[in-house]
């Protein structure tokens, strides 16, 4: 057998060909991406060839109006309804250090209204045409930035996360951020490094056991260095998504994103999306000790229909 087949069972890290090792105990340069970054056509979708195009360059897309007004409010009364249900201690709830709720995981399995959301026809069938098969979710959550103490997301590539703790062998998984509120460039909305998904950014530091107990709240392990930051920044640039409630940003796995805190009386809050090609199921991780739990990493490739 050679270093470039898998094994028929679970195959290690010793016995796997990686193309994005990550998780070093030393620096290596950045490595380019081996795969496509959109994988349909425009007759696969809805999406035309200009916003293919933008998609490919430059990592993300932005889609006005794909949740619309009527639905807005029963979504946010939803969010509140999923956030008093569940118990202190339910994994699945990710709180702030003040106490506050900072993101719920798998929202899909605990809203009909969410598992709407997911079905749409501005939202399925253009994560159908971006990956270019059948698709299911890897993960989905609730993120909750209330006002004046709502804390940010730290710069991080998702797909270093996923490729590393979860096992995804390439980049063929895309994110749907749905708004529910609006997104002021005030109140800590997500910033993007545009064209950043064609790059593979390597980080050092061995994955601890259990990582995502603290990294769901402030990520550490798994983020870029300063320096490869400001180099990144220097050379594209920094988008931020802003918009009104409804808006989706698309974005690739690998896309270097982020946001800071809000400190502004100004609510934010957004439905999570994230789906995965079924050709692309998650393996064993590929620099982490053990699996993660499945409202993090769905390892049931169930095609959305």
């Amino acid at each position: 057998m050679t270093t470039t087949q898998f094994t028929q069972t679970t195959p290690t890290a010793e016995t796997r060909h990686d193309p994005y090792p990550t998780r070093l105990s030393h620096a290596i340069e950045p490595i380019p991406r081996a795969d496509p970054t959109v994988w349909g056509s425009e007759a696969d979708g809805p999406l035309n060839q200009k916003n293919l195009d933008h998609f490919s360059s430059q990592g993300y897309l932005v889609r006005h109006g794909t949740v619309t007004n009527d639905w807005l409010p029963h979504l946010r009364q939803e969010m509140d309804r999923i956030a008093a249900d569940l118990d202190d201690d339910d994994p699945r709830v990710i709180r702030e250090p003040g106490g506050s709720i900072r993101s719920i995981f798998e929202p899909h399995l605990l809203s009909d209204l969410v598992a709407q959301v997911v079905r749409l026809d501005t939202v399925l069938p253009v994560a159908r045409q971006l990956l270019g098969s059948d698709v299911y979710i890897h993960q989905a959550r609730i993120n909750m930035m209330p006002g004046f103490t709502g804390t940010g997301f730290y710069w991080h590539s998702d797909f270093e996360t996923w490729h590393a703790e979860d096992g995804m062998p390439a980049i063929r998984a895309v994110s749907c951020s749905i708004a529910l509120t609006r997104n002021y460039p005030y109140n800590g909305s997500l910033m993007v490094i545009p064209g950043s998904h064609q790059t593979f950014y390597p980080c050092v530091g061995e994955t601890p056991q259990d990582n995502h107990d603290t990294s769901l709240v402030a990520q550490t392990v798994g983020v870029p260095d300063e320096t490869t930051l400001t180099k990144a920044v220097d050379h594209a640039g920094i988008d931020q998504f802003t918009g009104a409630a409804g808006s989706a940003l698309w974005f690739d796995a690998n896309l270097l994103h982020g946001s800071g805190s809000n400190i502004t009386p100004l609510p934010r809050s957004n439905v999570f999306l994230v789906f995965n090609s079924v050709d692309n199921a998650l393996e064993e991780p590929f620099a982490a000790p053990r699996r993660r739990p499945e409202y993090l990493a769905a390892r049931r490739v169930a095609p959305v229909t």
